[in-house]
This record gives C-alpha cells, structure tokens and sequence, in this order.
C-alpha cells in the first residue's frame, strides 16, 4: 500500500463515530422489562397493602434506593464499554446508593419503634429477598450484556459487575413492591446480598461475553 493511502485509510478510521450505547441499553432493558414484570405478577405480585405502604417513608425508600443504584450503575456500564475508560473516574457514583440508605437507617434509627432493630434487620422475608432478586434481575442482566457487547470494555469482568448491578437495581425494584420490610437495616443487609450475587454472575459471565 502506498503511503498516501496508508494515511488516508488512518484518517478514515480516526474520523469513524463511536458506537452510540446508550439507545442500545435502553431498547434492550425496555424489552426485558415485560420478562420480569411477568415474572415478578405470575410469582409475587404487589402487597396488598401498598396503598397504605405509600405513606411510609421507609417503603418509598426502598425504591429511591434502588432506582439510584440501578442509574448510576447504567452510567458506569455506559461509560466502561469504552476500551480508555477508567473506573476510577465513574466508579465512585456506586456509593450513592449506600449513602442514601446509610442515611435512612440513621433517620429510622432516631424514631421510636416498638420493635427491637435486630428484629427489623432479619424481619420476615429475608430468604424469599434473596431469591426474588437475583431471578427478577436476570432478564435485565441478559439484555444489559447483549447491549455491551457492541462496545470494547478493557475490562470485561468489571463491565459485567456493572451489569450485574444495574439489573439488580431493576429487579429489586420491582420486588421492593412486594415486600413488606420496609426496614432501611433490612434493604442493608438482605437487598445488598442478593445484589451482590447478580453483581458476581454478571461478572462471570461478562468476563467472557464481553471479551473483545
């Protein structure tokens, strides 16, 4: 190859848009969403009781929690498909969800309660959290995968973490509806378990589906 042409193919390659992600993600997420919702109605289904639950702070933040945590994730996914790009620059915005519920816990700890807190941190749905989440989540996780395969992470495993997270913070979502611990020591301990092992399947898989 001559030269000029050797650097007008080098030109064309520099000038070549970046894959566009981020609608990929979406359409993607949006399509498992009936999956899980599915899922979720045919299983579970919401409290009765959720029109009144409404009116508890601690319920609705349940779903802050976990919409926080399902965004942020969306934003470090997004931002790690790039083969340049460092976790360490969007990596802190996972603490936002625990700083949230970090602050719930501290204001339900300065209300007065009738139960003891080691009560409110088991309470009574611990074992059905932690298999409604992960089985919830795993329709977002498949889709969120395929969606990052179009992009070059340097660091398929991390990217997967991500994933994991991300759908975790969905399915949680919707199981949030259903559940009637409303503790903020309860999310704590038993939503975080339950994401932590969607986080580690979805790192395992990404390890080797987003390879590039």
């Amino acid at each position: 190859m001559q030269t000029d042409r050797l650097i007008a193919a080098l030109a064309a390659d520099a000038n070549t848009a970046p894959r566009r992600i981020g609608p990929v993600l979406t359409l993607a997420l949006l399509a498992a969403l009936p999956v899980s919702v599915a899922l979720f109605m045919s299983i579970l289904g919401m409290r009765p009781d959720v029109r009144t639950a409404m009116h508890n702070p601690f319920f609705d933040l349940k779903f802050v929690v976990t919409s926080v945590l399902a965004f942020t994730a969306i934003v470090v996914s997004l931002h790690l498909t790039r083969p340049e790009a460092s976790f360490d620059r969007w990596g802190w915005l996972l603490v936002l969800p625990v700083v949230v519920i970090i602050l719930g816990i501290g204001a339900e700890m300065m209300m007065p309660h009738q139960r003891p807190w080691l009560t409110r941190l088991i309470g009574n749905n611990a074992m059905a959290c932690m298999a409604s989440i992960p089985l919830f989540s795993l329709p977002f996780l498949a889709a969120a995968l395929l969606a990052l395969r179009r992009g070059a992470p340097a660091h398929p495993a991390l990217a997967g973490m991500t994933a994991g997270l991300l759908a975790a913070g969905l399915g949680a979502t919707l199981y949030a509806s259903h559940c009637a611990d409303d503790s903020p020591l309860f999310v704590m301990v038993w939503y975080s378990l339950a994401t932590a092992f969607v986080a580690a399947v979805g790192a395992f898989v990404g390890r080797r589906v987003l390879r590039y």
